[in-house]
């Protein structure tokens, strides 16, 4: 009994704590007291579109961090501190703009499309027999889809992985509803939009390559599943399958940009370049 009230005592005084035992409760603070003021009301453009507040990135912030803790509790702003301290920023542990553009950076990097375009070359599609179509049960409302093959095979690799996980997913999520889109596909796109260099549509898009997936994520209700509204995106962002996404797709190759969910490329690391003889 003196065992069981020494553990009722020290979980009154330091709040929850995580499967590694951190401090996951949300209590006074500094940082921890800025990071929720901050959450909702940040005004910032991270992605040339005005936001408000950062909820959206929060899942993606805590996986860069190491934290599973909630955005606005002290073991956050600790996981978040460390982080800054090892990239040398200031260790505040406060989610700022600043410190969210060198994640940003990063990330970006991390696509392997974005690094290998950063001259302003645009790669050349695939050649067709480069390319498969996703399976029927693969394609999101029956659409026949392309993928390079083996960017397919690395995605049917990673969710045979994710439907053994204990997770219940819903039947929909991870279905494929754009995979390779060719370039004149896409100057129609930008065309019709009136948008060809904005934050959704892009004269060279990732999707070219075929080693662009979009996949459903889940939605807001009475949004699609690749609406860029704020709301839809919050909803994206809450779901198990882009929290499954977010915390194992990098071990099969996947990386996300940031701002759209659903929007995932197989950039799987590169062998080192041979030294020549």
């Amino acid at each position: 009994m003196k065992f069981a009230g020494i553990w009722f005592l020290v979980l009154i005084v330091s709040g929850p704590v995580n499967a590694a035992g951190v401090d996951c409760a949300i209590g006074p603070g500094s940082a921890s007291a800025a990071n929720a003021g901050s959450l909702e009301t940040l005004q910032w453009a991270p992605f040339r579109r005005p936001e408000r507040g950062w909820a959206v990135y929060a899942p993606r912030i805590a996986v860069e961090t190491g934290s599973d803790c909630p955005a606005t509790s002290r073991g956050f702003a600790a996981a978040l501190a460390r982080w800054q301290g090892e990239h040398r920023r200031a260790a505040t542990g406060v989610l700022d703009p600043d410190t969210f553009a060198v994640m940003q950076l990063k990330w970006t990097l991390d696509r392997r499309f974005v690094f290998e375009t950063r001259d302003g070359n645009c790669p050349e599609p695939p050649a067709p027999d480069r390319l498969a179509p996703a399976r029927l049960a693969e394609s999101y409302g029956g659409k026949t889809i392309l993928v390079r093959k083996d960017a397919l095979a690395a995605y049917r690799r990673m969710i045979a992985a994710a439907r053994r996980s204990p997770d219940e997913f819903d039947p929909q999520w991870f279905s494929i509803f754009s995979g390779f889109r060719a370039p004149v596909d896409d100057d129609l796109r930008c065309i019709t939009d009136g948008n060809c260099q904005g934050v959704v549509r892009a004269a060279c898009s990732a999707h070219r390559t075929g080693l662009a997936i979009d996949m459903h994520v889940g939605n807001a209700p009475g949004f699609r599943p690749d609406s860029s509204d704020d709301t839809n995106r919050r909803a994206m962002v809450k779901t198990l399958a882009y929290r499954w996404l977010l915390t194992n797709a990098a071990r099969f190759g996947f990386v996300n940009y940031v701002f759209e969910p659903w929007h995932w490329e197989w950039s799987p690391p590169q062998p080192p370049a041979s030294k020549p003889a």
